[in-house]
């Protein structure tokens, strides 16, 4: 047995995808994943389908907000100003985005926002601020009680299958499972479900098997974020491919 989903979310009910693509959608996902077969313990590239990308990009937010700063218990201590992800890296934040699922002008605390770049070319512009972390760490507010708003990454102007390409062979994650992520340390190892590669083609569906690696080394090791990023949602970001990490297997 296998099963998988999708769905559609917007602000205005005419942009919503028809009920029938979403079907179609969720059967050609679930029928991909038959006869899966599993991996030998390795390390190789790994690239994480749009959907499962956006966690690690939470997981880049909440290393950085200022809850986990002021009380130490981030890997990301001590970042700002310095480059984390590769030079082509940009990430933003648009709270004022016309239609948006994140939009707002004000904050949880009142406080107005502002679109800016967190991330601008690897480096750590801004942390996530509130009215109280501020002023637990002597830092200007950023208007970010209650979360980021209308986050994303810039892309490279490839595709999925371009990606698929790019690696030649490794591993796509299309789900992962646990909460194997230390926010103090980066370490991360999840369970994992997915489709093996090899000559830039995907051969056949994959389970029961672990990624691991540490978030950090992850950010920095980012060689490419895809422009399939159709994913509904108030983050916007492709697929992102990683040039290793461990896969544990049989």
């Amino acid at each position: 047995m296998q099963r998988d989903y999708w769905y559609d979310t917007s602000r205005l009910p005419g942009n919503l995808a028809a009920a029938e693509s979403i079907g179609k959608k969720t059967a050609e996902r679930t029928l991909a994943r038959l006869n899966p077969r599993k991996l030998k313990t390795q390390n190789i590239p790994v690239l994480f389908r749009s959907d499962v990308a956006s966690s690690l990009l939470r997981s880049f937010i909440n290393a950085i907000r200022g809850g986990s700063l002021y009380r130490k218990s981030t890997f990301m201590l001590d970042t700002l100003g310095q480059q984390v992800f590769p030079e082509h890296i940009t990430i933003s934040e648009n709270p004022l985005m016309p239609q948006g699922l994140g939009s707002s002008a004000y904050d949880s605390d009142g406080v107005a926002t502002q679109a800016r770049n967190i991330v601008e070319s690897g480096v750590l512009n801004n942390y996530i601020l509130d009215a109280y972390s501020s002023r637990k760490l002597g830092m200007a507010n950023t208007g970010n009680a209650g979360g980021v708003r209308n986050l994303s990454i810039n892309h490279n102007d490839k595709s999925f299958d371009d990606l698929l390409k790019e690696m030649q062979t490794g591993l796509v994650v299309t789900e992962m499972m646990g909460q194997g992520v230390n926010p103090v340390t980066g370490d991360y190892s999840r369970g994992a479900a997915g489709f093996w590669v090899e000559n830039g083609e995907i051969q056949y569906p994959v389970d029961e098997i672990t990624i691991a690696g540490n978030l950090q080394k992850m950010f920095s090791m980012l060689s490419f974020a895809g422009n399939d990023n159709d994913n509904p949602g108030s983050i916007t970001t492709g697929s992102w491919l990683i040039e290793q990490m461990t896969v544990a297997g049989d």
